[in-house]
């Protein structure tokens, strides 16, 4: 198949480019945000970008679509009609912002289109009226590094810290510096200078594969969000065999079962789950691993493609038959 995705979430569009196919990533000269690309992930060969003038003569059999603007945009640039000239299938990664439990979700009451989930979570909290809804959970990549706590820091990865402030718990990150050393990773990071206790480290948006170097030799990992879908960072740090303390919000409560993490909705419970792990480094690296096996099983890559491919063998039959352009 021939799939039209744009880069939106660079963790989740990595583990969806393993599959079989050819990824279709449109390209503007500006490289904003509807036609740019992850600069700090490895991506492979299969992945092709186009600019809206190449879209418009491309052999596409699949549109993936992540953000409600994109309808249009896949419309004017294909020059076809998505649900009609061309299957389209709408990724949900966000937990809804607004009128919840109520939110009526974009795609909500359409026939044209099959809306997937990334989390049970996100198919419980947001209305979808009468619009097919699937769940397909994450998959991750194995990461090549290897947990070996060495440093008695903890680690956390957020993207857009203080713009997002509330929303991923930078509010709390003091807490926590309290009982330890805390490094943030991130796009955007640097902007928690002066905000933050003295010897907090900040690291602006490093590559993926340092950004899990540096995590596996940080001796806990801290996941502080209140209300965002379940963070890919949260289970790479697992897949990493890191200890993971995290605030029992949203799909966390599935993605770490017992005894392979502590997870808590009290700030001072976590606080002194740090205080522990940070202190105890055999006991820290019993808990990795036991999350490690967790999400070994539930998260894997190949579940994840597989279930992909079930899914596209049912809104696309043209799969097996070379499309022809309009």
């Amino acid at each position: 198949m021939r799939i039209l995705l744009w880069h939106v979430h660079a963790a989740w569009t990595t583990a969806f480019l393993q599959g079989p196919h050819t990824y279709l990533v449109p390209v503007t000269a500006e490289r904003g945000p509807y036609g740019g690309r992850a600069q700090t992930y490895d991506w492979p060969a299969s992945c092709v970008e186009l600019t809206p003038a190449e879209l418009a003569g491309a052999d596409v059999d699949l549109v993936v679509l992540q953000r409600p603007e994109e309808w249009a945009l896949a419309a004017r640039w294909l020059r076809r009609i998505p649900g009609r000239d061309v299957p389209v299938v709408y990724v949900e990664h966000n937990t809804p912002r607004r009128d919840v439990p109520d939110s009526p979700h974009p795609m909500a009451d359409r026939d044209d289109v099959t809306l997937v989930h990334v989390s049970h979570f996100n198919d419980l909290f947001w209305n979808a009226g009468g619009t097919r809804t699937v769940v397909i959970e994450h998959g991750i990549c194995p990461p090549a590094a290897e947990y070996t706590g060495e440093l008695d820091r903890v680690g956390v990865a957020i993207n857009e810290p203080l713009r997002r402030w509330r929303v991923t718990g930078t509010d709390l990150l003091p807490r926590f510096c309290e009982v330890a050393g805390l490094d943030v990773f991130g796009i955007g990071a640097g902007r928690l200078r002066g905000l933050l206790p003295p010897g907090t480290g900040l690291y602006d948006d490093p590559p993926q594969h340092e950004l899990h170097r540096q995590l596996a030799r940080r001796r806990v990992y801290l996941h502080p969000m209140r209300w965002t879908s379940l963070g890919l960072s949260l289970l790479e740090a697992m897949m990493i065999g890191i200890p993971v303390v995290a605030l029992a919000t949203t799909e966390a409560v599935e993605a770490v079962p017992p005894q392979s993490g502590v997870l808590s909705t009290r700030v001072d419970t976590l606080v002194e789950a740090v205080r522990w792990l940070i202190k105890d480094p055999e006991t820290a690296t019993e808990v990795g691993s036991r999350g490690q096996a967790a999400v070994r099983a539930r998260y894997g890559l190949d579940r994840f493609l597989a279930a992909w491919e079930r899914l596209f063998k049912e809104v696309a039959p043209c799969m097996s038959t070379p499309s022809t352009a309009r």
